[in-house]
């Protein structure tokens, strides 16, 4: 058990798989936990758990992120709980069955879930975050925010979200005293394939990594205060070589007059 308290960590999508891994770790690490999922069966079972493990004290706040009035009481405890010092934005949706394929309402969901509720949540979180010159945000992105040809596009698109709003949140509030990750998962064995109605079973076991290394490694990055975590990228001299492929392109973006090769 942790020999510090460190605050308290909301962490959502915390009743299965990564979110409950980091519930976990957490505690073990001196955090305070809420616990937001909607399955509240589940967030009872961890909670008692991780008390007993670690006698950390553990909130359970059983909410549906897609629902309004669930997404307002959350945003609501991360406003008024000055506690909090780290926000765990996992709970998210995914598929990989292809764009044309695939329910537009059900596309719908998923960009609120992925997108407008982790908006909601972080715009609630960090104003409270920055007046205290404190606090974190750990924002669970995935590989296809740069690899978007992998699965659904829509999927893609949310995480592609993710990864350059945390960029943003980290260039805003670097010097205000907030820590921003985005980790970037690849194929990890949890619920996502089997709710997509693809078994763990018919992926390739090389590309597949357990969820609690891929939490593990996720967290050594976090103490490296990494911007961007990618777990499974063992040659990680491809990911400073795109980025900085893609900062030197950045003050070349905007001119007025089109390139030499637009023109008739």
């Amino acid at each position: 058990m942790a020999e510090t308290h460190k605050g308290t960590a909301l962490i959502t999508g915390a009743s299965s798989g990564i979110g409950a891994i980091y519930a976990d770790r957490l505690a073990k690490r001196g955090y305070d936990l809420i616990l937001v999922a909607r399955n509240r069966e589940r967030l009872a079972a961890l909670s008692s758990r991780i008390t007993t493990d670690t006698r950390r004290s553990v909130e359970i706040l059983d909410a549906d992120l897609n629902d309004k009035a669930g997404l307002a009481a959350v945003e609501a405890k991360l406003k008024e709980d000055a506690s909090i010092t780290l926000l765990v934005n996992n709970a998210g949706v995914g598929t990989h069955t292809p764009l044309l394929d695939s329910d537009v309402d059900a596309m719908q969901r998923m960009i609120d879930l992925n997108v407008s509720a982790l908006t909601r949540l972080t715009y609630a979180a960090v104003p409270g975050f920055v007046a205290r010159r404190k606090g974190a945000l750990i924002n669970i992105a995935s590989i296809v925010a740069i690899a978007p040809e992998v699965l659904n596009g829509v999927y893609g698109g949310s995480k592609a979200f993710v990864l350059a709003f945390s960029q943003s949140l980290h260039h805003e509030l670097g010097d205000k005293g907030v820590q921003v990750q985005a980790v970037l998962p690849g194929a990890t064995a949890t619920e996502f394939w089997q709710t997509g109605g693809l078994p763990l079973d018919n992926l390739d076991k090389s590309i597949v990594m357990s969820a609690d290394d891929m939490v593990d490694a996720a967290l050594v990055g976090f103490d490296r205060r990494e911007l961007v975590t990618i777990p499974s990228l063992h040659a990680v001299e491809k990911w400073e070589d795109y980025e900085a492929a893609r900062r030197a392109m950045a003050p070349l973006l905007s001119t007025n007059t089109p390139a030499a090769r637009y023109k008739a």
